[in-house]
């Protein structure tokens, strides 16, 4: 059976599930869920990525997410990865978490983007056991689940620092009271009428209006057999060492050799920019220092904890990407 395609660009929306191995439980309790949106919520700092909606069910997740940086990929491996070693090394167990690769699926925003929003909302309604409840049960199983974006949504005192709200409830009168009242609103039509996207989506991977199907169709697909659906890399023009180390020393105002010997923070936001933004394996990374690629992968995930606590850190690589996007 053929994969879905995976196509990446700057900007790209993506509605993403996992699901647990073998359907099994990827959350044990409160204190998993906690340490997956803590988990969460470094990795859309450390990638700059957007979270518009989210929720967590027994064996498995939705996503609502927007990559500026055009980086699912690198986005969704450190973030899995993650959680995996953290549900590993704290359930005493080895192995796969999650059921084969994430499943993605490419969102015309303009058209799906509250959509989606709401349908990942309602997926506390839509499993075996609860589909036979009366529409007041299903409205306070809603209501009343703990984990997802929907109560800052529906109250602002329960906004979330890593969620978006205002691309979504801009269609709804804003991120405001009344927009939030006429997106509760909403929600209860859709648990009375029902909310399902599957029979439109396209090829099992994306979703989207006449347009912007038309579009991709036309940039990523072109050529491509009907029954064709390898893994797709299709970005913006990924940029090269010398440019990024360029940018790296204008920033810093620190030159190559000095960066490559002195070691430390500016090498490691090296590393890290190089290995995201230029697409280089830590093997390559460390041919261009003379060092080993562990010590390139150490580098990445220490500069990872640090960006963590320094927000002047993370205003620094911030900057470099900026330039770089440019």
């Amino acid at each position: 059976m053929a994969r879905p395609l995976r196509i990446q660009y700057s900007g790209a929306v993506y509605h993403v599930t996992s699901r647990g191995n073998e359907r099994r439980k990827i959350f044990k309790d409160d204190q998993d869920r906690k340490a997956f949106i803590e988990i969460l919520g470094q990795s859309l700092k450390i990638y700059h990525v957007v979270l518009y909606s989210y929720i967590l069910m027994n064996n498995h997740f939705h996503l609502l997410i927007e990559t500026p940086l055009e980086n699912l990929g690198e986005f969704m491996r450190h973030f899995t990865i993650t959680y995996t070693s953290y549900f590993n090394r704290r359930h005493k167990r080895v192995g796969h978490l999650y059921q084969g690769r994430y499943k993605s699926i490419l969102v015309d925003k303009d058209a799906y983007l509250s959509v989606l929003s709401r349908y990942i909302h309602l997926n506390p309604v839509r499993i075996k056991q609860v589909r036979g409840k009366s529409e007041d049960e299903k409205k306070e199983i809603v209501r009343t689940h703990q984990w997802s974006s929907l109560p800052g949504y529906t109250d602002k005192r329960k906004k979330e620092e890593n969620v978006e709200y205002g691309k979504v409830l801009r269609e709804y009168g804003g991120d405001n009271d009344r927009g939030r009242e006429a997106y509760r609103k909403r929600i209860r039509e859709d648990i009375a009428g029902g909310l399902e996207i599957k029979d439109k989506i396209i090829g099992q991977s994306i979703l989207g209006g006449e347009e912007f199907i038309a579009w991709i169709k036309d940039k990523y697909l072109k050529g491509k057999k009907d029954r064709e659906c390898p893994p797709l890399r299709v970005l913006q023009r990924y940029r090269a060492k010398e440019e990024i180390m360029e940018v790296i020393t204008r920033v810093t105002g620190k030159g190559f050799e000095e960066i490559k010997e002195e070691g430390g923070t500016i090498r490691q936001v090296a590393f890290d920019v190089l290995y995201r933004m230029g697409r280089l394996k830590g093997v390559e990374i460390g041919k261009i220092f003379g060092i080993d690629y562990s010590t390139v992968s150490q580098g990445r995930k220490r500069l990872r904890e640090k960006m963590q606590k320094d927000q002047k850190l993370r205003k620094l690589v911030t900057g470099i990407e900026q330039k770089l996007s440019m």
